[in-house]
């Protein structure tokens, strides 16, 4: 892969976009990756991609906290759920064909933005539910906003794991999958699930980041190009959580799910 200034700026919008929306910003590289680089392994790409993830989602998190959004018992648990599913996923990377691969991703980003479409309540109706498996958080963020939400354990921890093996797999993050179910499945408000996705972000994509640096797969190139994207993402990261206190939380699930279909439809054109 060539080395390219430009990635300053394109890790700038990553993270400021990524950062606006929850997630790390891979629906947006991986794209750009597999369009500039057609010749490139799926282990190399998916690399650089959960490397620079994990820088964007350091700098997010560390606005958000600043926040108070985070739902860090939840985001502690969900993370280690994670961890298992983003080793196998960023080992399973170098057996699968680029094609195939191809296919794969842009498949996945079709089927979660028509289920953004097609279910448009966004889930801010904070309900408590009592029951087996059942946990309940109140938080309540620096501008004093409180929340007040009940989410079923076990199926957190089951969509974790799925989350962290697919994502670590693809080197999209995962926040795209775990954002829109944080919010329908766990009833997490829109904001929390954002920034708490975000914390999640930081473990399992550093889990996948240090699997392909044992395997070897940034010996194939890009360690220059995952330099600049970082310092890009660093930055823009800050921004996009500034912009998330003014942005309807609507607007962030619509414009997840407009992203995620025009990504899909340009990958599945690629694997033709």
């Amino acid at each position: 892969m060539e080395f390219h200034w430009w990635f300053l700026a394109f890790g700038f919008l990553v993270g400021g976009l990524g950062t606006l929306i929850g997630v790390g910003g891979g629906f947006i590289m991986m794209p750009v990756f597999l369009l500039l680089y057609p010749q490139a392994s799926p282990e190399t790409i998916t690399s650089i991609s959960l490397a620079v993830i994990f820088f964007n989602a350091l700098s997010g998190s560390w606005a958000y906290a600043k926040m108070k959004r985070i739902d860090y018992k939840s985001g502690l648990m969900f993370a280690a759920a994670t961890i298992p599913g983003a080793i196998l996923g960023a080992l399973t990377s170098n057996y699968i064909p680029r094609r195939i691969f191809n296919v794969i991703f842009g498949v996945l980003m079709i089927v979660v933005a028509v289920h953004l479409f097609f279910h448009r309540t966004v889930g801010t109706k904070e309900d408590v539910k009592k029951g087996k498996h059942i946990s309940t958080r109140t938080l309540v963020e620096k501008n004093g906003a409180v929340h007040t939400y009940s989410f079923n354990i076990r199926v957190g921890i089951i969509l974790s794991i799925f989350v962290g093996y697919l994502s670590s797999m693809l080197g999209i993050g995962g926040g795209i999958i775990h954002v829109p179910a944080m919010i329908r499945l766990l009833n997490f408000p829109v904001h929390i699930a954002t920034a708490t996705s975000h914390f999640i972000l930081v473990i399992m994509s550093l889990t996948g980041t240090i699997v392909h640096i044992a395997t070897g797969s940034f010996s194939h190139g890009g360690i220059f190009q995952t330099i600049l994207l970082a310092v890009g993402v660093l930055i823009g990261a800050q921004v996009g959580a500034l912009l998330s206190q003014h942005v309807r939380g609507i607007w962030i699930i619509r414009g997840l799910a407009i992203a995620l279909a025009s990504v899909g439809v340009r990958i599945l054109f690629m694997a033709r």
